[in-house]
């Protein structure tokens, strides 16, 4: 890594910045400074960067080791950019705008139907108790992919899985661990990836986190989509809270529930040498709590700065930020569509399980 320019040579760059800033307001037209972009799912339209809602009052400094991260595997158009973030940081969120305003044009992101507005849910890494071995409560199993996963398409649904003895016996030895409560299992299947809080068969305890690797390849189905057209939640209500005390009230009826959903997420364990960086991406990086968003490359490629314009989950207070696209998953589909890395622990659960906002996006790209 390379070190931080001294603050003479800083000051001189951030001056440099600020001019070439100036220079592209006299020559650009404010509402229309190039062509739209076309991408597969989306269309981008390039706009004025005081259209950015909330642009001067977030801290986008903060967003810089989320841009460092999507560096590592800089696509071709970004060579440049990421040749000046490699010597260090802004020294001030001012001096982080001219930077991205110098070097970066801002687009809205659209359907190719002309909508700009769609949804931001929110995702987490999950924190679990488990056992090496089953017992004393611990019956539910996760597991490594099976030797044969990649010899039929699609492979054994959930149930399947769960009750026809040939399917049992392909994940016969491929157990990772074991959790408490099934619907902490499906969690984990849901966000993707997770930490384990384990007990070896010995007594010791070690945290490790479960990474992807792969799926049987049938469809995801939204157990909360499955109870308000049952009947048992209200539309709008089926927040992974209420699921839970729905699950708490109805025992009988877990299983019938987790069948509802066919898909079936496999894991590899990983030791977690630096509790402090996320899991890794589809991108192939590590996501950064509150700066690194799903959406679906279609639309927005990896490593792509966005400005997105939404609200706090429950609430109306403005979520207003600059994040990284890093990664994205089986429910995030569509052209102004993301899902909002919150984190880990007790509150980045609360948050991420609750959250179903309205979203506006920006992606900011290269000038040429």
């Amino acid at each position: 890594m390379q070190a931080v320019l001294p603050h003479c040579a800083w000051i001189a760059r951030a001056f440099a910045s600020i001019a070439l800033v100036t220079l592209a307001a006299c020559t650009s037209s404010p509402t229309k400074p190039g062509p739209p972009i076309e991408r597969e799912q989306s269309r981008w339209v390039p706009v004025s960067w005081s259209e950015l809602p909330g642009w001067e009052q977030d801290a986008v400094r903060a967003a810089w080791p989320a841009l460092t991260s999507s560096c590592e595997r800089p696509a071709q158009a970004w060579a440049r950019v990421c040749a000046s973030v490699s010597r260090g940081p802004p020294g001030s969120d001012a001096q982080a705008r001219d930077w991205l305003a110098s070097y970066l044009q801002p687009y809205r992101v659209e359907s190719l139907d002309g909508k700009h507005s769609g949804l931001a849910t929110g995702y987490y890494e999950p924190m679990i108790e488990a056992r090496r071995k089953p017992g004393a409560g611990f019956k539910a199993p996760l597991y490594a992919p099976p030797a044969d996963l990649a010899q039929r398409r699609p492979y054994w649904t959930r149930q399947q899985l769960q009750t026809q003895p040939a399917a049992q016996a392909a994940l016969r030895g491929r157990e990772i661990a074991y959790v408490a409560d099934p619907l902490d299992a499906l969690v984990l299947q849901i966000q993707g990836s997770g930490r384990l809080r384990v007990t070896e068969p010995d007594g010791s305890v070690r945290t490790v986190r479960l990474a992807f690797a792969g799926h049987n390849d049938q469809p995801y189905q939204s157990i909360g989509r499955w109870l308000i057209e049952q009947g048992e939640l209200p539309a709008g209500q089926a927040s992974w809270p209420q699921i839970k005390a729905w699950a708490q009230r109805n025992p009988a009826r877990i299983q019938e529930l987790l069948w509802a959903n066919p898909r079936y997420v496999f894991f590899r364990e990983e030791p977690l040498p630096n509790p402090a960086l996320g899991p890794r991406g589809a991108m192939g990086v590590p996501l950064t709590p509150g700066r690194s968003i799903a959406v679906d490359p279609r639309s927005i490629p990896y490593g792509t700065p966005v400005w997105i314009d939404t609200t706090e989950p429950l609430g109306k207070a403005p979520l207003r930020r600059l994040v990284l696209a890093q990664d994205t998953g089986s429910a995030i589909v569509g052209a102004v569509r993301a899902d909002y890395f919150w984190g880990w622990g007790d509150e980045a659960a609360e948050q991420a399980g609750r959250m179903k906002q309205p979203l506006r996006m920006w992606v900011l790209w290269p000038r040429p």
